[in-house]
This record gives C-alpha cells, sequence and structure tokens, in this order.
C-alpha cells in the first residue's frame, strides 16, 4: 500500500509520499504491478497535469518510517484541479490499493463525497494544527538543516540565510500562512492555543495582484513583485514630515501609508504592474508581521516561526518579516523560516496514518482523528484558517511601517 498523507487547502492541495528504499527480493515478487506503477509514476516525474508539481529540492532521503527506510517526496497541485487528480487515481489504479486516505485542511470536507463517489476512498480527518506542528518536529528532526534565520536581518539587500538549531523550540510562536493566517503559541508537542489569525493572507495577495495586474498564478505575481518598487504607490514618513520622524525612531524611508500615492492620478499614471504587486507583497507581508509581533509580545515569547505556501518562492517576504520581528524587538525577537515551508499538514498526516509520531518524536502523544463536528467548532474560533513583515518594516524598496 502506497503511504502518503494529504493537506487540502483553499488554493494548494500538499501530497507527501513515502517511498520505500528497503525492499527485499521478496518483497518485489509479491509486490503489485499496479503499486510499482504509482510509485514509479509519483517518483520519476516532476510535474502532473497543469498544475500539479514534486518538488525535488525538498526531497528527504534515508528517512526512518515504522521500521522502514525511504524517502520523502513532496507534491503540490492547485486544489481548483481536483476533479483531475481524483480520475488520475482512478487512471492509475490507486483505488484498487488504498480504501483510506489520511487528509488534513478544509478541502478533507469539502471534498470527502467526492473521494467516495469517484474513486471509493474514504478520507480519515486529522485536524490541521495538530499535523502541522507534528510534521514541523518530524522535519526538524529528521532534517538537520531545516531551520533557518537571516543574518544581519536589518539590512534587507545584504541579509543570509543561516542555520538555526531548532532542538529546543519550545515555547514558540507559530505563524501558519496560507490563503490566509492562523497565528498559535505553542508550548509542547501536544500543548498549543490558537491565538489569532487573519483573513489577509496568501489569497488575498494573489486575489489582489490578478485584479492590479492581470497575472494569472501566484509564480507570476511573485516574479512581478520583485522586479517593482512600493515606494512609487505608498507613501513614506517622509513624504508627510520631509524626513525621518525622530521623535517616535521613524526613518523617513518607512511606509506610512500602502498604496497612500494611488489617489493622485500622476502617481497612477505613471506606476507600473511590478510596482502594483511590491505594493501589494509588502502590505500583505506587514500586515501579517505585525500581529505576529503583537502575538509575541502578548505571550512573551522570542521565537517567531513562519511557515506556509505563501513563503514559497517568495523572499521579499521573509526579509521582511525576519526585519520586522529583529528590528522593532531591538534584537530581542527571532524570525524563523522551515525549509518544507507548506507541506508539514501533509506529512502530519503520513505519519497519523502510520502510527509513527510517537516513536519518532519519543512524546507519548495520544493522536486523535477528530469529528467533524469538532473541526467545525474550531473554524466557528477562527476568522480563516491557513492552507503557502511588520507593522513597521524597512522600506529600503520593500518595507513599510
Amino acid at each position: 500500500m502506497p503511504w502518503f498523507g494529504m493537506d487540502i487547502g483553499g488554493t494548494l492541495t500538499k501530497l507527501v509520499y513515502f517511498e520505500p528504499k528497503d525492499i527485499t527480493p521478496d518483497e518485489q515478487d509479491r509486490e503489485a504491478g499496479i503499486l510499482r506503477n504509482i510509485r514509479r509514476y509519483l517518483t520519476k516525474n516532476s510535474a502532473y497535469g497543469k498544475t500539479g508539481h514534486r518538488d525535488t529540492h525538498l526531497q528527504m532521503d534515508n528517512v526512518e518510517i515504522r521500521k522502514r527506510r525511504g524517502s520523502l517526496h513532496f507534491i503540490r497541485f492547485q486544489t481548483t484541479d481536483m476533479g483531475n487528480f481524483l480520475s488520475l487515481a482512478k487512471q492509475k489504479g490507486m483505488a484498487e490499493l488504498v480504501t483510506t486516505v489520511c487528509a488534513t485542511g478544509g478541502g478533507a470536507f469539502k471534498f470527502e463525497q467526492d473521494f467516495r463517489d469517484q474513486v471509493n476512498m474514504k478520507l480519515a480527518k486529522f485536524d490541521e494544527l495538530d499535523t502541522l506542528i507534528k510534521g514541523i518536529l518530524f522535519a526538524d528532526l529528521h532534517n538537520r538543516t531545516e531551520c533557518y534565520y537571516y543574518e544581519n536581518a536589518r539590512d534587507i539587500l545584504k541579509s543570509e540565510k543561516q542555520q538555526f538549531n531548532f532542538s529546543q523550540p519550545f515555547p514558540f510562536i507559530l505563524v501558519n500562512v496560507g490563503s490566509g493566517v492562523s497565528i498559535l503559541a505553542v508550548y509542547g508537542p501536544d500543548n498549543y492555543k490558537r491565538i489569532s489569525g487573519t483573513s489577509l493572507g496568501g489569497g488575498t495577495f494573489l486575489g489582489l495582484c490578478c485584479l492590479l495586474t492581470g497575472c494569472t498564478s501566484f509564480e507570476e505575481a511573485i516574479q512581478l513583485a520583485t522586479k517593482g518598487d512600493n515606494r512609487k504607490v505608498d507613501k513614506l514618513v517622509k513624504d508627510i514630515y520631509g524626513g525621518d520622524y525622530n521623535r517616535f525612531g521613524l526613518p523617513g524611508d518607512l511606509v506610512a501609508s500602502s498604496f497612500g500615492q494611488m489617489h493622485l492620478n500622476d502617481k497612477r499614471v505613471s506606476v507600473s504592474r511590478e510596482d502594483l504587486a511590491n505594493a501589494t507583497l509588502v502590505t500583505i507581508t506587514n500586515n501579517i508581521g505585525s500581529i505576529a509581533r503583537m502575538c509575541a509580545l502578548n505571550e512573551k515569547i522570542d521565537r517567531v516561526v513562519f511557515v506556509g505556501n505563501f513563503l514559497r518562492v517568495n523572499p521579499i517576504s521573509m526579509k521582511l518579516l525576519a526585519y520586522a520581528m529583529e528590528f522593532w524587538s531591538n534584537g530581542t525577537m527571532k524570525g524563523l523560516f522551515l525549509e518544507h515551508e507548506g507541506y508539514f499538514g501533509a506529512l502530519g498526516c503520513l505519519l497519523q496514518f502510520n502510527g509513527e509520531l510517537a516513536a519518532a518524536l519519543n512524546d507519548g502523544v495520544e493522536h486523535s482523528i477528530h469529528t467533524e463536528s469538532d473541526s467545525a467548532s474550531e473554524a466557528a474560533q477562527t476568522s480563516s484558517t491557513a492552507d503557502e513583515p511588520p507593522e513597521k518594516a524597512p522600506t529600503s524598496k520593500h518595507s513599510t511601517r
């Protein structure tokens, strides 16, 4: 039976597949042809259909799960293509091998009937925040370079990635940025609480960019933002005060008002698609950073971990977030990032399915499947949940107040 877990988000669906590498000759003789074909298809391709991709740079080798050793593969596709995924699963014969799929995210409820009707599979639904945390801990345990920070974070143009030792992680603030944002205070593997969130996340960035620039994908939006300058769109402190606002320590190149110059006709006609994309990215990122910083202050926690597919191929936001935590805390807070970004929920599902988590983390945590009513109750407490920047951040080209 193929081992995989799914995280079906509002924008992206993430799938983590475990490929055993220690298959014995006897197992090879007994292995069904369908299983071999599925494994070959998943591991020998890096693209599937129009939106499916295997992130080969994230592959984890020589990982032990349930006394089997192998590789973890990380695959994503747009949730709007779920119909095509189910058709492919049926075509490849997956339904003949798998009766239950472990899944998390809102889509585990939304597409439950589709899985049942089209491929005769049941979805075992796990709490998305629980699987998220367990996936993070497992990945860091098995990947020594999983966690990193930005050195020289106060100089965005010169800041560089550096490995961070996350072996003693607790407590930390966890900011999960997908279509929306959820913020948790994590005190232990099974001890956490949701403390905040916002509906302004990666889905907001992409939606606004599509409206403002005509782009059609997240990758295109990020490419545009990389070439733009938010200072042509935003109103800066120096636009109001003529320079720095020394009384409160605000440099003149900080953003005082996002999109604050767009009411002026001469500014609107001269702005480019790239500038609008960059300003949108900075606006969303800074709002996330501001909320995260306030949560860390309230909880008296100095480490803030940012995850989610919003950060994929998005160094601008990561550097802004790193700056925010470093500068506005006078160096007492640190923004941390993880290589596998938006895959932790799916990884946590895979571990739940194989009963590996307690042994791997040696934490004795009881892993229960949440009922639909449980998840509905949790959803009612959130303004939004995550799927893939500060109250005051530097402009240099990508900053805001």
